[in-house]
């Protein structure tokens, strides 16, 4: 049986994991939807009421009965690279590729589906909110007038992309920036706008969870830090990511904001106040995890490695192992 990684050719995290997999004699088969048609290929037959499939890629066939697992990671648009791209293309490989591929027997990690509902900034919030996780006041409108009131309610506020990135090939990432306390919010009018209460925080929480396993990782703000470096991953910082250990109610929240998601994998980011409060800023359905495990030495490769596999132990929710260096909080 073969794990199917859908991603980008330079994707260092799938390395890492595809690494894990060859490592254990896993059979792995890695493309770019991107390449389809082209180095990329399909067929499927249906036939007296049975699918019979298969996949080309780098000169290796993979039968999509034979999937044990798709791990949709970074992948690209499919017909993106053909010889003469179009929107038609693009939908009928669309239609193709990931039609064939959901009527197989393979786990996702995660489901189409599943990962582009995801996504929606506005449906994270309101599902972090359900899940009992603190969430800042936020606020996303095309109004002025709404965003002064909110201003006025909240002084200090920082500015995010709704989507998370600017579409521009390849992908430009938008940091989250602190608003200046005179502007007008005249602007807003061109497009949604996502307005939040600044956490005043004391370090950045990466918490990420494969299957039922967490495992969390904390950077504290550096005690020179300027109030404006906001976004962790643009500040200017000497400070590693080390372990750190998970408040009970955290867990629980982040268990069943990945069940209610339906993920199978999901990259938290959270604030922690200056009082200790884990504030949920988002949750990336196909976040990276390489800067994490090379600060802390956590195995995130390996359980992404192990589930994609479909040899992770069964665990209760809330699991205590070592080789994690995560400990559930009393």
């Amino acid at each position: 049986m073969t794990v199917l990684v859908l991603t980008s050719e330079e994707d260092v995290t799938a390395d890492l994991v595809v690494a894990r997999l060859n490592g254990t004699g896993i059979p792995v088969v890695r493309l770019d939807p991107a390449d389809l048609p082209g180095e990329v290929a399909l067929s499927g037959e249906y036939v007296n009421g049975a699918f019979r499939g298969h996949l080309s890629a780098g000169g290796r066939v993979v039968s999509m009965e034979g999937l044990r697992s798709v791990w949709v990671r970074r992948p690209g648009v499919p017909g993106a690279r053909a010889s003469s791209p179009s929107g038609w293309l693009t939908e009928e490989a669309s239609q193709a590729f990931y039609g064939m591929l959901r009527g197989t027997g393979a786990r996702w990690m995660n489901h189409p589906d599943a990962a582009g509902r995801a996504r929606h900034k506005p449906w994270q919030l309101h599902l972090a909110q359900r899940s009992r996780l603190h969430v800042p006041a936020t606020l996303i409108t095309t109004f002025p007038q709404a965003a002064r009131d909110f201003a006025r309610r909240f002084p200090d506020l920082v500015v995010k992309p709704v989507s998370g990135s600017h579409p521009q090939e390849p992908p430009r990432v938008v940091p989250t920036s602190r608003v200046a306390p005179d502007v007008d919010f005249s602007a807003v009018t061109f497009g949604p706008t996502l307005l939040q209460r600044r956490v005043d925080k004391r370090a950045d929480i990466r918490l990420t969870v494969v299957g039922d396993r967490i495992l969390a990782a904390r950077k504290a703000v550096a005690a020179d830090a300027h109030p404006d470096d906001i976004d962790v991953r643009f500040a200017p910082s000497a400070e590693p990511w080390r372990p750190v250990d998970v408040p009970a109610p955290v867990a629980e929240g982040v268990h069943r904001y990945l069940r209610d998601a339906e993920l199978a994998y999901g990259a938290f980011d959270f604030a922690e106040d200056l009082d200790g409060v884990w504030w949920f800023l988002e949750c990336n359905q196909s976040g990276q995890f390489g800067f994490v495990e090379m600060d802390t030495g956590q195995p995130i490769a390996r359980r992404v490695a192990d589930w994609l596999a479909g040899e992770e132990p069964q665990a209760p929710p809330y699991p205590h192992d070592p080789q994690d260096s995560m400990r559930t909080a009393p």
